[in-house]
């Protein structure tokens, strides 16, 4: 490349070895940029840069981590983002002449400048937004103070005109924006990657700056880091594009010199005086971020008072309301809080939570019993932000607030899901809505995606990334690093495989970088003053977010808050307010003391489906073990069934069901561990420990837990120390008696240390857990006394899922509820209970809007039930009633109560509506009232109906199936019932339930299982080597799974592979975490209703410890069963894993054979072997 040379005027003094980048797309230019902040930042430093811009498209979504990383490493940062400037005004959007926008660099040279590109940014999301967020000149001139602007690439104003040939324009544009920005504020911007374009357009815009004094400066446009970095910057891009990379027709650099280059190689390339601009531009830039001051919203108290003292008035006033008697412990307790809260300077925080809390309760809107730490906490116990007595239940408020860690209070509320946005538009109003906004969050590449993403852009086939990926563990938090060390089949294939290994190291590129921006599912920010005076904010289709997500506000200082909205209280209001209209009953869980037996005997016995937190599979069957009797079992359950501590689960069983074999390492363990039978389970109890061994304060306890759960060694190492042998008080730090001065001996301190460093990464707090398990049991308590209720409001809250309405149905069948089918004259919107049966909503039928629901309602309360159908279309507003929708009620049997066939409903629905159109367009207005005084005379009349025979069974229930999810009338699968519990070893709900590597089932990706149902979707493929295969969706009685039949399989089962068929298949789970699971069949039977009358097959479970045992009889298990074939399924049970395994149709047995048992007993142990 040729350094372009530009001839320095007179008495101008050239300077050299100063450069800075001005122009550089991060990470966060999303699946655009390449430069991972941390890796950018090293590697400026390695290149002796001493100040560095970010400048991502249009959003400035990395400023913050980009800021502390360049001050962490002594590089000044200097903040910016590349705008997208409008060709006309930014509020023109026509497709024709607005799609395409130009490039402006813009960085902040100051306080005012911050605030300025900050505004900017948030404008062009916020009013802007077209294909792009964009601005324009106008919006430039407004807040142009305190910003430098450069020209940008060849995508730039300027340097697009230059281009097109167009000299004199480029030149007029160059001065508009010197106009617009001031002297010495815009300048001309130069790059070279090897183009001949680039070389023309530089040399113009030498011209222009000597034609009007604008100044130069070079860039290089950096989008990746390193220029072998290229390669990789390619496939994000196809990842970006969905194209491959051997995609002719696709986006693409033009080179691979869009990297972080030296001061070198810029000097070679451009004039010194361009170089030497950049570096003079990074002298004015001097923002300064402040992570030091709190900007809480104030909350406005009535005349009259202090701020203090109405908010120890409301705390006061509500622990009388709690507590008949407050002793001097309740009140010492209460006041330390408040003086932790006013000393923290939180006060306002709790009375904004108080008060919007309030309004939901005010406002009839459920509000949960608390979640996460703040349940340990008296204040919010007392103000009823919380309905858990933190004191009964033994919560920490340091675990919530501690005054040794300075950091924000974080109260998460729940509320009813259908009007959490209620709550937060009262926040809006009361706050003003320029100063409230949702949070932003960032979809990751985690690892399997990542293996996924870029096998597709390097066109390999589906099959061969899939095999690949399925050999990272789906374990949380799993990186394919990990995954290299952990499963040496995957480090074998990486280390023989040339395709596996460049697919890998690809990546290992791409893992973790930010693919997508969407809005935080609960998070609020409310601000002192206008949000974008301190965030730039996005835009997330209608959502108006911040740029910066949850951690990066709360560092700025900023207040959040999450409003989230939980499935369940919505349920138990339904319910509530079905009881008290059915039995004139008012529940209120608020004084609830959790300790009916009858309740506790129902999740004993596992009848927990559709129970908060206790409804999987796993779930039920560790309640079945575990045989709860008291609410800090329910608590304990919550915290110990997830990964990680889901190992302890034996362990705690075996020591409630035999409380005196339980030990402790030291009797001081006792009054902490003995509510968790001696196992370790909360970070409550590790906190305890550390306080009442240790001799630390709680707040030094909190700060030692958190080390230990983030594996912190230097203060793990150093606090062992104080917890075993105690520190003298130093520096304002309270003294540590520690656990030898306790009575504790040092071995055992020890060993005591040990444990909580072993459990602290599993722990729980104990607050959440208490909070769910408060509404595990009231859900739980409203399933047992009032069934059909309950029922009706959890089938309402889950309408839209039809595999999950199935489920609801079955149980309710099982517990003898009849289930109703919709009905215009009968139902409501949602579930609702009639004479101890459930009636099916409106709202659950396909097509049926709410507006027609609520005019179908409202016309039947003012004007009476339906006569006949032709008097229901006269009565039901034409404006909301469509002929799609009334096709929808007949389908599904809604107009059954007519006695007419629905064949002859369909037949004259049209024809009926379009006469009655008619006949209200030819009324006069004078001649309405006489009329629809006639019309109920008219209508009730008997209709004519033609003679049409009713459609079959069949035909009605896939009628049924298809305009509300689920069968009504019947179920094509009700007399297979029977034969398909022999038969199947599992059911789509249990499929369903496979997820983050939870084998809460004993299923899981490559489970070899057998199922049985109703073909509904056959979809026939031929592959690329011409052969047949199918796509088949198989559905059972509790919901639907996808089955992938390959060509040799769907040659042997082609006949029997058809829509409406009755099959049982066998194959194995296919879970991805992209999609849901599926199987790969590779045998099918057809179900034929004389399976019934024939032997039915049996099961023989063989239970082993785990694998290792499994091994070890194996030669002699199969030695055993061999000489024993029949036709008699056996399935292998491991224990440990709670996993089945199904031995291959030639190992299965007779079950009759007594040989085979009595052999199987004497090798495995009588309690071993069942025959079900």
């Amino acid at each position: 490349m040729n350094k372009l040379v530009m001839e320095p005027e007179k008495g101008e003094k050239m300077t050299g070895n100063k450069f800075t980048h001005l122009h550089l797309h991060t990470e966060y230019s999303l699946l655009d940029g390449a430069c991972r902040i941390k890796e950018l930042i090293k590697r400026a430093k390695e290149l002796n840069m001493n100040s560095l811009a970010i400048t991502d498209h249009g959003s400035m979504y990395g400023v913050i981590e980009f800021y502390k990383q360049a001050k962490k490493e002594g590089i000044k940062p200097i903040l910016g983002f590349e705008a997208y400037i409008s060709p006309r005004k930014m509020t023109d959007k026509d497709p024709q002449k607005d799609k395409n926008q130009y490039h402006l660099v813009l960085l902040a040279e100051n306080e005012e400048g911050w605030q300025n590109i900050i505004k900017l940014c948030s404008i062009g999301f916020v009013e802007g937004y077209y294909y792009k967020p964009r601005i324009d000149h106008e919006t430039l001139r407004k807040y142009k103070n305190g910003i430098i602007a450069l020209s940008a690439c060849l995508a730039g104003e300027v340097q697009s005109y230059l281009l097109e040939d167009n000299y004199d324009e480029a030149l007029k544009t160059a001065l508009l924006y010197k106009d617009i920005f001031g002297e010495n504020n815009f300048f001309l911007e130069m790059q070279d990657h090897g183009m001949e374009e680039q070389k023309a357009v530089n040399n113009s815009l030498i011209k222009i700056s000597k034609a009007t004094g604008l100044k130069l400066v070079a860039t290089n446009d950096v989008h990746y880091i390193n220029k072998e970095d290229a390669y990789f910057h390619d496939v994000l891009l196809c990842i970006q594009i969905q194209k491959t990379i051997a995609d002719e027709d696709r986006m693409k650099f033009p080179s691979d010199e869009f990297y972080l280059k030296s001061y070198e190689e810029m000097a070679e390339l451009f004039p010194a005086e361009a170089m030497e601009n950049t570096a003079e531009i990074a002298d004015r830039c001097n923002v300064v971020l402040d992570f030091n001051t709190v900007h809480l919203p104030e909350y406005k108290i009535p005349e009259g008072y202090e701020k203090s003292e109405y908010f120890r008035r409301i705390c006061q006033e509500g622990l009388r309301l709690r507590y008949k008697d407050i002793t001097e412990e309740i009140q010492q307790r209460l006041n330390y809080e408040i003086g932790i809260i006013e000393q923290m300077g939180y006060v306002d925080y709790f009375l904004i939570v108080w008060d919007f809390i309030k309004y939901a309760r005010d406002n009839n809107i459920m509000v949960g019993p608390g979640r996460g730490s703040a349940a340990g906490s008296l204040v919010a116990y007392s103000m009823e932000i919380t309905n858990i007595d933190p004191l009964k239940y033994n919560l920490i408020f340091e675990r919530f607030l501690n005054p040794e860690r300075i950091s924000m209070p974080d109260i998460d509320v729940d509320f009813c899901y259908e009007r959490r946005e209620e709550v937060i538009d009262y926040v809006k109003e009361k706050y003003g809505k320029e100063r409230v906004a949702q949070i932003i969050t960032f979809g990751t590449m985690a690892a399997r995606g990542a293996i996924r993403d870029v096998g597709r852009a390097l066109d390999m086939s589906y099959g061969e990334v899939d095999f690949v990926a399925k050999k990272i563990p789906m374990t949380l938090g799993m990186t394919i690093t990990s995954a290299l060390e952990v499963n040496k089949e995957l480090k074998d294939l990486y280390d023989s495989d040339t395709k596996v290994n460049k697919l890998i190291n690809l990546a290992l590129k791409v893992e973790g970088l930010p693919r997508h921006s969407s809005t935080h599912a609960a998070g609020v920010l409310i601000s002192k003053e206008e949000v974008t005076r301190y965030v730039p904010l996005s835009r997330n289709k209608d959502v108006i977010t911040t740029q910066f997500n949850m951690i990066e506000l709360e560092e700025l200082g900023l207040l959040k808050m999450d409003f989230l909205g939980l499935r369940t209280l919505t349920v138990i209001r339904d319910a509530i307010e079905l009881i008290e209209q059915n039995h004139n009953v008012k529940i209120d869980f608020g004084n609830c003391k959790y300790d009916d037996k009858e309740v506790y005997r129902m999740f004993a016995n596992a009848d927990t489906l559709g129970i908060f937190q206790f409804e999987s599979s796993g779930m039920r069957s560790f309640l079945s073990e575990l045989k709860p009797t008291e609410f800090e079992n329910l608590s304990a359950a919550n915290a110990l069934y997830r990964p990680g501590p889901m190992g302890q689960i034996p362990i705690y069983i075996k020591n409630k069901l035999n409380p005196e074999k339980v030990s402790y390492l030291h009797p001081k363990l006792e009054p902490i561990l003995n509510v968790t039978y001696g196992c370790m389970v909360y970070q409550e109890q590790v906190m305890q420990i550390v306080r009442d061994i240790g001799g630390f304060t709680m707040g030094r306890s909190d700060l030692l837990r958190r080390a230990m759960g983030k594996k912190k060694m230097e203060v793990m190492l150093k606090e062992r120390q104080n917890f075993i042998y105690g520190k003298k008080a130093e520096n304002g730090e309270s003294e540590i008696s520690g656990a030898v001065n306790n009575g504790v001996d040092e071995k055992t301190a020890n060993e005591i240390y040990d444990l909580m460093v072993e459990f602290a990464k599993y722990a729980f707090p104990k607050a959440h857990s208490v909070a769910y398990a408060a509404l595990a049991y009231e859900t739980a308590w409203l399933k047992h006394y009032y069934p059909v209720e309950f029922m009706a409001a959890l089938i309402s809250s889950i309408m839209g899922s039809s595999g999950t309405v199935s489920l609801y149905i079955r149980e309710c069948k099982r517990l003898g509820i009849e289930i109703l089918p919709p009905d215009v004259n009968e139902s409501m919107g949602k579930f609702t209970v009639q004479n101890g049966k459930i009636r099916f909503g409106l709202a659950a039928v396909k097509n049926v809007g709410t507006n027609v629901i609520s005019d179908i309602v409202n016309v039947r309360e003012k004007k009476g039930k339906f006569n006949s159908f032709t008097d229901f279309c006269t009565k039901v507003d034409p404006a909301v009633l469509n002929k799609r929708q009334i096709e929808s009620l007949i389908k599904c049997g809604a107009f059954d109560f007519l006695n007419v066939r629905r064949s002859q409903l369909m037949a004259i629905y049209e024809k009926t509506i379009d006469s009655i159109l008619a006949q209200k367009k030819r009324n006069i207005e004078g001649q309405f009232s006489l009329f629809d005084s006639l019309s109920s005379e008219v209508t009730a009349s008997d209709e004519e109906m033609p003679d049409v025979p009713e459609y079959n069974e069949k035909a009605i229930l896939s009628m049924e199936k298809e305009m509300v999810g689920v069968y009504l009338s019947g179920h094509p699968l009700s007399e297979y019932e029977k034969v398909m519990e022999k038969y199947a070893t599992t059911n789509s709900n249990e499929i369903s339930e496979i997820k983050d590597g939870h084998e809460e089932t004993g299923i899981y990706d490559g489970t070899k299982v057998v199922l049985g149902g109703i073909i509904i979707k056959k979809q026939n493929k031929i592959t690329k080597n011409n052969n047949m295969m199918a796509f088949i969706t198989l559905e059972d009685l509790y919901g639907t799974v996808e089955g992938i039949v390959f060509p040799k399989i769907y040659d042997n089962y082609k006949d029997i592979l058809y829509e409406d068929n009755i099959v049982l298949v066998e194959g194995s789970i296919d879970a991805s975490e992209e999609e849901a699971p599926k199987l790969i069949i590779n045998n099918v039977t057809e179900l034929k209703k004389e399976h019934e009358n024939q032997t039915i097959q049996k099961k023989l479970y063989i239970k082993v410890k785990n694998l290792e045992n499994y091994k070890n009889i194996k030669k002699e298990l199969f030695y055993t069963i061999c000489r024993h074939k029949g036709a008699d399924c056996v399935i292998i049970y491991s224990e440990k894993d709670k996993a089945n395994m199904v031995l291959p149709e030639k190992n299965w047995v007779n079950t009759e054979d007594e040989k085979l048992i009595i052999s199987l007993k004497e090798l495995l142990g009588e309690e071993n072997i069942v025959i079900k």
